[in-house]
């Protein structure tokens, strides 16, 4: 096709650039004893958190590089990481021998996952080896469930002034462009198959949260202008 339309939210703003997505998991080990010793052994649990607090260095380190990116330079911090998951241990009273966590990771379209993953995996390792235990039982790194590229649009150009055309249309106003923190499916037309994807949206509230919902008005209006949009972009015939 020459152009896709994505009416995911976007507070009537058209995504121009979007962060990668990585989900990783770490295993870790320990070496269980009765609490009442726990000196004499190695707390999993505990060590996760130490690797948790080195992840989160290494967040601030991608946060700093911004500077050098076209697209996210002036963002709120993009580059998001989060402890999704995590589970370990098996009752009160043992120093616990398990823990696991999975982690999302928000990648600045400057960096390939390539280099993201490495950089991980140092981060890791390099964690792991300063721990008491850990050096001599490293921990597993699972890279699994989402990898997404990060994604800048280009070859939008004449869809765009289409779609600029039907909200001003319907707002008043010039359609803005803005850059995500998290990732959308116009990847998957724009890397895969070298189709220009728009996300264009309603607004929203509370994404992945308690009550996630739409404005209804503005579902309304972004209704109206890709409305005009189809119209325009494929064109009308009698019937």
């Amino acid at each position: 096709a020459d152009a896709a339309l994505i009416p995911e939210p976007s507070s009537h703003r058209l995504t121009v650039a979007q962060v990668g997505v990585m989900w990783f998991q770490v295993k870790v080990t320990g070496h269980p004893v009765h609490v009442y010793q726990a000196d004499a052994g190695s707390n999993a649990i505990e060590s996760a958190f130490r690797l948790i607090q080195a992840l989160r260095e290494l967040e601030k380190d991608w946060n700093a590089r911004k500077v050098d990116d076209a697209h996210f330079h002036d963002h709120h911090p993009p580059a998001n990481f989060n402890v999704g998951k995590i589970h370990g241990g098996d009752w009160a009273s043992s120093v616990p021998a398990w823990c696991t966590f999975d982690m999302r990771a928000g990648v600045l379209p400057s960096m390939s996952l390539q280099q993201a993953r490495r950089e991980v995996e140092a981060c890791v390792r390099n964690a792991a080896a300063r721990d008491p235990y850990l050096g001599n039982s490293p921990p597993t790194l699972l890279w699994e469930g989402f990898q997404a590229e990060p994604f800048v649009l280009t070859g939008h150009e004449a869809a765009r002034a289409v779609l600029d055309a039907a909200h001003r249309t319907v707002f008043g106003k010039p359609l803005v462009d803005e850059k995500s923190t998290g990732t959308a499916d116009n990847r998957f037309f724009g890397l895969y198959a070298g189709i220009p994807a728009l996300v264009y949206g309603p607004k929203s509230k509370d994404i992945h949260g308690f009550d996630e919902c739409v404005e209804l008005e503005s579902v309304r209006r972004i209704t109206q202008s890709t409305a005009l949009f189809l119209a325009e972009w494929c064109g009308l015939e009698k019937v």
